[in-house]
């Protein structure tokens, strides 16, 4: 059975559920920032997964680049399975702008976590669940 990590739950809002991946929010203000996990266990690299989960992984990441650019006017999509600290296969997906203070290097270990502040997280959780399409699956149905 499919239990996320507790590091990627400690760090993250769950947003809802793609078909394979649970969607999960960073808490970082710094950047609109995603991760997809997917609901698959004992997997830590994506040649892992079977052919129809990496084809479904892919499919599900390319959306959520597009909706996570277009929504927040990226400059550049950073997406990464990086795997080192928490090793349950997840997959990054942060917005970057040339203005960024991590700018132009990634954003791990670069900058201390910022979580919201205040009414912040709600805002942003509003305008990732509005650019998402009709029919996910949000938390609270899940």
């Amino acid at each position: 059975m499919f239990k996320l990590h507790s590091q990627l739950a400690a760090d993250c809002v769950h947003i809802g559920d793609f078909p394979l991946s649970r969607l999960l929010m960073m808490n970082d203000s710094q950047y609109p920032w995603c991760i997809l996990v997917p609901r698959v266990c004992d997997v830590t690299e994506i040649f892992q997964l079977d052919y129809k989960d990496q084809q479904r992984l892919s499919a599900e990441s390319a959306l959520l680049s597009r909706l996570l650019c277009s929504t927040f006017s990226a400059d550049k999509m950073n997406i990464a399975a990086l795997g080192n600290v928490v090793s349950q296969l997840h997959v990054h997906h942060v917005v970057r702008y040339r203005t960024d203070a991590a700018w132009p290097a990634p954003v791990w270990g670069r900058l201390p976590v910022k979580p919201f502040a205040g009414e912040d997280l709600e805002v942003r959780l509003t305008q990732i669940k509005q650019m998402l399409p009709s029919g996910f699956k949000f938390a609270e149905q899940v």
